[in-house]
């Protein structure tokens, strides 16, 4: 079985949850609750590290982190399963309206949103 399919990992999730019985408790309002309580456990792993502290993270502290983002993950593939959304087609939609939004010839080297260009 492929490791690195979105859509087996979706399977495996669903299947991970109907085992238990808690398709009832995955609803997308609670699937995304969790999803944004989980991105502020990934947060306290870097609050008040200086940029070179959160880029140089020890074996343990990086693990704890590939944690976190696997549950982000994980809450967002059970998101995507409950609201039929294709997560890669969705990530090059958004890709191909940033080029639009975002030319590399007039933001290069700058970081300011899209609204704040002239």
């Amino acid at each position: 079985m492929p490791r690195d399919s979105l859509h087996d990992l979706s399977t495996r999730l669903l299947a991970f949850a109907r085992a238990r019985d808690w398709e009832q408790f995955h609803s997308p309002k609670n699937l995304s609750m969790a999803l944004a309580g989980e991105a502020g456990e990934l947060l306290e792993h870097f609050q008040w590290l200086s940029e070179t502290q959160s880029a140089t993270l020890d074996d343990a502290k990086k693990d704890e982190v590939a944690l976190e983002m696997a549950d982000i993950l994980i809450y967002l593939v059970r998101l995507a399963e409950r609201l039929d959304v294709d997560l890669v087609d969705a990530a090059y939609r958004k890709i191909a309206l940033n080029e639009s939004r975002y030319p590399e010839e007039r933001v290069r080297g700058d970081a300011r949103r899209a609204e704040e260009y002239e």
